[in-house]
């Protein structure tokens, strides 16, 4: 299953995505006379969410969709949600991104940092270099979206507790945190340093995703590209790493690092590709040109 969120007349909705076209959650629910959440923050939670996947596909292939498709033309995708409960970012976990920034990768424990959800935009928005930045890049990641609440979870039991997968960018004030380590909270902070979508992938819609290929895109070029395989703390280590720190709830977002950073100017678009998803893109400003 492939889901977005969408504006439409006036409302954020909850969509299938499929073959082009968008099917909303309130559509569904006027069809079938059913209740289920029309938002996709609520309706990825466990209460809602397996019990949906699984009348879906039961349902889908009755008559009576046609009339209720809405062409991607004209549709605004927006940002999945906007406040996850918490956004992990996983940095240098790939080798050659390391090599990149003259660092050693870690080797024992992933190297994790905190967003807040206030960095969040979506498809298409537009990624604000601030003030304080003469150096900002642009990182494509793959996304894990935490679909149960899960604490002390093993390394084989992680695939239980995954919702989805999504593309994400990450920004980071790169100058800042050139400038002390222990700035990297702030550097990664900015309004508009977390873009996530347009799409989330259930787990059944891909074959295996440590064959995904990541790609950081600028202007429409590949800068870097990785598959996930090669992470040193692939997307199961890091859901368990990180149930043992906290407890994980629906909707956390684990951002699995990047096979390479991009610096942004202004006027730039930076994209992130992963097979088998709608890409990702955002527009560069500067607030200082």
């Amino acid at each position: 299953m492939k889901l977005v969120t969408i504006k439409h007349e006036g409302s954020n909705l909850a969509a299938i995505h499929i073959d082009k076209k968008y099917l909303t959650l309130r559509s569904l629910n006027t069809i079938f006379h059913t209740d289920w959440p029309e938002d996709l923050f609520q309706l990825i939670h466990p209460e809602n969410f397996s019990s949906f996947q699984t009348w879906w596909n039961k349902s889908k292939g009755e008559a009576g969709f046609e009339d209720h498709y809405l062409s991607e033309e004209g549709i605004e995708c927006l940002p999945l949600y906007r406040n996850p409960r918490k956004i992990w970012g996983i940095g240098l976990n790939y080798q050659d991104h390391a090599s990149d920034l003259n660092e050693k990768a870690p080797q024992t424990e992933p190297a994790s940092f905190m967003k807040p959800d206030t960095t969040i935009i979506g498809y298409e928005d537009t990624v604000i270099i601030p003030k304080q930045s003469e150096r900002t890049t642009a990182e494509a990641e793959l996304g894990i979206v935490i679909g149960k609440k899960c604490k002390d979870v093993s390394i084989e039991e992680a695939k239980e507790v995954i919702a989805g997968y999504t593309p994400v960018i990450d920004m980071t004030a790169e100058d800042i945190l050139q400038r002390n380590p222990r700035y990297l909270t702030r550097s990664k902070s900015f309004d508009t340093f977390f873009s996530f979508g347009p799409q989330l992938l259930t787990p059944d819609e891909i074959e295996d995703v440590l064959e995904l290929n990541v790609s950081t895109k600028i202007n429409g070029q590949i800068h870097r590209k990785n598959v996930v395989k090669n992470m040193t703390f692939n997307p199961y280590d890091l859901i368990s790493f990180h149930s043992k720190v906290m407890t994980l709830l629906p909707g956390d977002i684990i951002s699995t690092g990047t096979p390479g950073a991009v610096v942004i100017k202004h006027g730039d678009q930076v994209g992130c590709q992963i097979d088998g998803f709608t890409s990702l893109k955002n527009r560069v400003k500067d607030v200082k040109v």
